[in-house]
Order: C-alpha cells, then sequence, then structure tokens
C-alpha cells in the first residue's frame, strides 16, 4: 500500500515544512487536489500549477506528485499541470467529454493518465478504458463536501475493478493502479488494501493536530 499524503488540510503558511517532514517521514508520492470554484459542490477553490511548480521545484525528481483535477476543464488545461512537474493527472471521467483522447494527449506528453469517478458513478464508462490508464481513483466520498464519513459501498466497485486490471495484467495488459481517496485513516486502510487498493490518498488522517506527519504515518503502517 502507498500512502499518499494530501495538502488539501495543510496550513499554507507552513506548507514548505509540511512537504519536508513528509518527505523526512519517507513519503514517496504526494496527491495534490486542484479544484477551480465550480466542479466540486461546495465551490471550493484551492491551488493551481504555479503551487505545484514550487512544491515539485521543493521536493526534486525523486517524489512522485499527482494532481486531482475537480475541475470544469481538464481537456483544455491539463498541459498547465505537466509543465508545473506533475507525474500524473487524473481528471473525472464525468466531466471529459473525450477521455480516450485526453489519455492519449497526456502519454504524448510524457505524463501519466489516471481517471477518477464519484461514489455514485457507475463503471459502465470505465472499465473500456482500462487498458490504456496508469491509475482510477476511487471516491469514497463526495468530492468538495465537508464532514462526510468513509463510504463503504464503494466496495464492490473497487473490487470489480481490481478482478478487472487482475485479468488485464494477466494478459500481458498494462497494470493499472487502484487509489482511494475519502475518510481514509488507520482504521479503514486495511480494508481497503484487502479489497485490492494499491494507492490510499490520506489527508487529516496524517497531517493534523494529534501527531507528527511522521507517528501518523508508522500508525497507519502497522494498521497494514
Amino acid at each position: 500500500m502507498i500512502v499518499c499524503p494530501s495538502i488539501l488540510t495543510a496550513d499554507y503558511c507552513n506548507l514548505g515544512k509540511v512537504v519536508d517532514d513528509a518527505v523526512a517521514a519517507g513519503i514517496e508520492w504526494i496527491h495534490l487536489d486542484v479544484m477551480d470554484g465550480n466542479w466540486v459542490i461546495n465551490k471550493t477553490i484551492t491551488f493551481g500549477p504555479a503551487l505545484i511548480s514550487s512544491i515539485r521545484k521543493r521536493v526534486g525528481s525523486d517524489i512522485f506528485l499527482d494532481c486531482h483535477l475537480m475541475v470544469t476543464n481538464a481537456a483544455d488545461t491539463w498541459m498547465q499541470y505537466v509543465d508545473a512537474g506533475v507525474d500524473l493527472v487524473i481528471a473525472h471521467v464525468e466531466a471529459v467529454d473525450d477521455f480516450p483522447k485526453l489519455i492519449t494527449n497526456l502519454h504524448d506528453a510524457g505524463c501519466q493518465a489516471g481517471l477518477v469517478l464519484n461514489p455514485a458513478t457507475t463503471l459502465d464508462d470505465v472499465l473500456p478504458l482500462l487498458p490504456d490508464l496508469d491509475l482510477v481513483l476511487v471516491m469514497s466520498v463526495v468530492p468538495g463536501k465537508g464532514g462526510q464519513s468513509f463510504m463503504p459501498e464503494v466496495e464492490d466497485k473497487v473490487r470489480t475493478l481490481r478482478a478487472t486490471v487482475d485479468e488485464q495484467i494477466s494478459q500481458g495488459g498494462r497494470a493499472t493502479k487502484l487509489m482511494i481517496d475519502g475518510g481514509i485513516k488507520a482504521h479503514n486502510i486495511a480494508e481497503v488494501a484487502d479489497w485490492g487498493i494499491e494507492a490510499a490518498v490520506v489527508g487529516s488522517g496524517l497531517i493534523n493536530d494529534n501527531g507528527t506527519i511522521a507517528e501518523n504515518l508508522a500508525e497507519i503502517n502497522s494498521a497494514l
């Protein structure tokens, strides 16, 4: 299991230190939530390519960076995030009209391509794309809606994806990674690992006032 901190809950005035502490704790993958004030239901605006570029310069080339685009125009703006230094762009299947074209464009630019789907979204439009996707992110909360708990009902969706990817690999296809995001903490990370999740986005479970990132990461890893 790869634990990927989301910096969404960090104190942005101290973001450099938060990133440094995460890397010092052994984190190798950072998740960057980009919200444009339109796509998510609470109209939140977070940050964009300029901040991501600063993080890339801060961590160097050894740390894997992904950006989760909760935006309405991912098909038009993806290159800004590639130029900022991300290794993987993840866009919502619900927000992109021609997802195969976006995948091709990202791969041609030397960037990995990921797809994210909301809890209510079915797999009908996702499964045909799996052979070309580097990652699928399953949301276990509704993006942008505060105060939510982890939604265990996404289990069936994850297990179907796991079985499909395993079959794909057995036939010599791409080893599409499966990621989950939303309410993941020490008490449920082993559960989603059992479903077949390989990477988990953790926000407040890592970056909070109840312990250091290193202490919280150790607690999460001990639960696996």
